[in-house]
């Protein structure tokens, strides 16, 4: 049948819409495919669309403490879900999604593209990571995109340029990378652009001038370079202007110290150099804030300044500027910090400091700093006139000269006062006790003289307080003792006399140090210095060149956490005590120039010659051979033994003393325990007992290669010869093929070939041996290193499984890069329920353990080297092991106790 002619026409009319339909159809989906602004998912109405959008976004938030998100579920329409608000002509259409400081965490779905008629997200403060999804660029209702406190990475999505509608980007403290899309330049309603705190690279583009609605351009905290482009002058709207904390050069472009909208202008720590306009007080009347620090400025510091009246902080600290200190900075009524330090601001003149007077009538100035500089002149008396709003004043590293003033006393509500590094004379006020907010005192290197006085006790809040080179005289005032908030007194270089008082030794919150050095200081140390063991966490304590005497009390012994000791030019006696080996963070120690006398210690910071020093005791021998002491005589050998032998007996037994006498047999019967001649795994030992053991063993080699006179070789070290006691202390044992050994070096033992039977367990026996070489101290280190290696693994050197060159030295070696949870003894793996190594990787517990067995396996396998010189000390031996220990101890006291 013939169609009529306008049915023809319907038809191909038709068949061009269906055409016109496919072709949509593959341009949405080539859209899609490349990260375009398309529809992700069509639910099943356009009434459900915005709730399966926002679900989907939830199930990508997988920690919400707070439970924030508990209310997004089908039992509350959507638009009353919290943190979200919805049209009020659209009902079911979500406007506003604002989860700001809920502390959620998780990333941020792609169907956020699916909610087309958002206005405003807001994200504030929170743990969001990943990157932000292309899919924003579907949102071209969108007006304010807060993103800002996060951990977004990546680079920003380029189609969020389809948000022609954006105000305001801010995306400050985030991770993001890459170079700033130079696309921002379309968004032409841009009012806010935050960047800050990223890790942007690259330079400023010259594009962001096309923004002409841009009041804050925010770029700071980034890793930009190269120059402000002069574009940016073309925003005329610029009121926040802040790049500080980039690698910006060059200067600042002139035109932009014309706009006088900008109210803050910030480029410090930068590169950036030139002088600033002498008119700049004129044409920035707004400004309220200017940040140039840490760059390369110099000239004068106009005198326009204070006519930019809103002005509140100004801050040139670390650059070049010369000359004087505008004398009418006082007009800035409203100004609250002046941050002028670390330049070269003086004239030397004598009066650079007059501008004191000017800033009394500053009555909202809480910060004042012109430390660093060429000041010259009095300190005046109309300090004690500034505003009680002040809280920090300094004029450090200056030549002012004068007295404090009296009425410092007036500054009630100052935290902190930095007069040090000047030629201040006279005493401190007793009006000082007044200022009950005081933090930190600093008046160290000046002329400062008469006593401390005692309404210094009255600063309760006081922190630091540093009188140090000064002279400073009489006695240091007990009430110094009500100060307990303390965490370092320094009164060194003075002229203090008299005890220390037992109040001020024994303040607790002393941490950073207690300096009392180089005064005239007297009294024995065990009388005085007693309640120093309330300082646990003292990290240096100086009290040399003063009068001390006594002994070096026992009191010092619980001060573990000391970095730095100091007593040196004392007229101390006695010992060294042994329990300074034990004080692992310890990394300098002075006790030279008293009367101290006998054995030096070998072990922890007395290992390391350039950390310790004992000059001047003539009475002292023994130690390191990098001191150069005497040897210790006979006599002394045998006072120092029997002193310590109750130390030493614990560990070491005789030839004569049985394999059946110890309560826990030896060692070789925990590693290898044998039931009716066959082995068994009924026993096991867990790590800190084998590194208990380890450090016993290791103990006892040391003591008798270094502390016996002559020198002992074991020449037998294996399992079978460590015995264990009812508190599983171990005990080196069988001293039938030991050796006496002089104090010849091991290279001349080396050079004498000796004719002797090689004496020895195999497997245990160092390889020198089987060419001749004399026994050495360094043959027991080889076969320390093969059992601690046994310890661990629980594999006998002899193994059969050790063949055709396969060692256990080598077995472990193979396996120390990654695979050593592969190599260690099970049963010690099961003592923290770690069966496998991915287990290990994914427990802390375990990954602990595991940095600790290859500090262990390592130990062992630098002492079984080959070459004997490269071979560890049984000193550093001991060293080594108690620092793994305290690692593992540290990390783990709380979970397995």
């Amino acid at each position: 049948m013939e169609l009529p002619s306008h049915a023809i026409s319907t038809l191909i009319s038709f068949n061009q819409m269906i055409w016109l339909f496919c072709l949509i159809c593959m341009l949405l989906l080539s859209s899609f495919k490349s990260g375009s602004a398309v529809a992700l998912v069509s639910p099943s109405s356009r009434k459900e669309s915005d709730s399966f959008a926002l679900l989907a976004i939830k199930s990508q938030i997988p920690h919400d403490p707070l439970g924030v998100l508990k209310s997004w579920n089908h039992s509350l329409h959507h638009c009353d879900w919290q943190g979200i608000k919805c049209s009020r002509r659209h009902r079911e259409r979500v406007t506003v999604l604002d989860l700001g400081h809920k502390e959620l965490e998780g990333t941020l779905s792609p169907y956020i593209g699916n909610l087309s008629f958002l206005r405003n997200i807001t994200l504030t403060k929170n743990n969001f990571h990943g990157e932000i999804p292309q899919e924003i660029g579907r949102l071209f209702r969108l007006q304010h995109l807060v993103l800002n406190n996060n951990s977004f990475q990546g680079e920003i999505p380029s189609n969020i340029t389809y948000c022609s509608d954006l105000k305001q980007i801010n995306l400050v403290d985030n991770k993001l990378s890459g170079r700033i899309f130079a696309g921002f330049s379309s968004l032409s309603k841009l009012e806010a652009l935050g960047l800050g705190k990223n890790k942007f690279i690259g330079k400023i583009p010259q594009s962001l001038g096309n923004l002409t609605s841009l009041i804050v351009l925010s770029l700071y905290g980034n890793h930009l370079e190269g120059n402000i482009p002069d574009d940016v002058c073309n925003i005329r709207s610029l009121g926040f202007f802040q790049v500080g904390q980039n690698n910006l050069t060059g200067n600042i472009p002139s035109c932009l110290f014309n706009h006088s909208s900008i109210h803050t202008f910030g480029v410090y720590e930068n590169q950036l150099e030139g002088t600033l306009p002498p008119n700049i007080g004129h044409t920035l009347p707004n400004l309220k804030a200017i940040y140039l620090g840490g760059n390369k400025f110099s000239g004068l510091i106009p005198v326009s300044l204070s006519n930019a009246t809103r002005l509140e902080h100004i801050s040139i600290s670390s650059n070049a500027f010369t000359g004087s200190i505008p004398r009418d900075l006082g007009k800035l009524q409203g100004v609250r910090r002046l941050e002028f330090g670390y330049n070269q601001i003086g004239t030397q003149g004598g009066d650079d400091l007059n501008i004191i007077n000017s800033l009394t009538n500053c009555s909202k100035l809480e910060f004042l700093d012109f430390s660093g500089n060429v000041l010259k002149g009095p300190l005046p008396d109309s300090i004690s006139n500034l505003s009680t709003t002040i809280k920090f004043l300094s004029f450090a590293n200056n030549t002012v000269y004068g007295s404090i003033p009296i009425g410092i006393g007036n500054l009630v509500n100052i935290e902190e006062i930095r007069f040090a590094l000047n030629n201040l004379t006279g005493a401190i006020p007793t009006s000082i006790g007044k200022l009950n907010q005081l933090r930190n005192l600093y008046l160290q290197t000046n002329l400062l003289s008469g006593h401390i006085p005692s309404s210094m006790g009255n600063l309760t809040q006081l922190t630091i307080l540093s009188l140090e080179s000064n002279n400073f005289n009489g006695s240091i005032p007990s009430t110094l003792g009500n100060c307990q908030n303390l965490a370092s007194l320094s009164l060194s270089e003075n002229n203090f006399v008299g005890a220390i008082p037992i109040q001020v030794i024994s303040i607790s919150s002393l941490t950073i140090g207690l300096f009392l050095d180089q005064n005239s200081l007297t009294g024995s140390l065990p009388l005085e210095v007693e309640s120093l063991g309330k300082c646990l966490n003292l990290n240096n304590l100086f009290m040399n060149g003063n009068f001390f005497e006594g002994e070096i009390p026992k009191s010092l012994n619980t001060l573990r956490g000391l970095k730095n000791l100091d007593i040196s030019r004392n007229n101390l006696s006695g010992e060294i005590p042994e329990y300074l080996e034990q004080f692992l963070d310890l990394g300098y120690l002075n006790l030279s120039f008293n009367q101290l006398e006998g054995w030096v210690p070998r072990n922890g910071v007395f290992a390391n010659a350039s950390l310790v020093s004992v000059d001047g005791n003539h009475n002292l021998c023994g130690g390191i051979e990098e001191l150069k002491l005497q040897p210790c005589v006979q006599e002394e050998t045998k006072k120092k033994t029997s002193l310590s032998f109750k130390v030493i007996i614990p560990i070491i037994v005789g030839s004569s003393f049985g394999f059946e006498f110890m309560p826990c047999g030896s060692l070789e019967e925990w590693l290898h325990p044998r039931l009716n001649g066959q082995q068994h795994d009924s026993k096991n030992l867990s790590f800190i007992q084998r590194l208990n053991i380890a450090i016993d063993v290791a103990s006892a080699l040391e003591y008798l290669h270094h502390r016996c006179q002559p020198g002992v070789v074991h020449c037998d070290l294996k399992p079978s010869n460590v015995l264990l006691d009812d508190d599983m202390t171990a005990r080196v044992a069988d001293f039938g093929i030991a050796k006496l050994f002089s104090a010849v070096s091991y290279e001349s033992a080396q050079s004498q070939p000796s004719s002797e039977v090689i004496r020895g367990s195999i497997g245990y026996v160092a390889p020198e041996y089987g060419m001749g070489v004399k026994v050495s101290m360094q043959g027991d280190v080889y076969s320390y290193g093969i059992l601690l290696l046994e310890m661990f693994t629980r594999k006998r050197p002899t193994d059969d499984m050790f063949l055709n060159g396969l060692s256990l030295h080598n077995y472990a070696e193979m396996a120390l890069s990654n695979q050593v949870m592969g190599i260690i003894d099970p049963l010690l793996l099961l003592e923290h329920n770690i069966e496998v190594v991915s287990s290990v990787e994914q427990s802390n517990t375990g990954g602990r353990l595991e940095e600790c067995l290859v500090s262990a396996i390592t130990v062992g396998l630098t002492c079984s080297t080959e070459a004997p010189a490269e071979r560890m000390t049984m000193g550093d031996v001991v060293s080594e092991l108690l620092h793994i220990k305290k690692h593992y101890q540290n990390y783990s006291k709380s979970i397995f106790e």
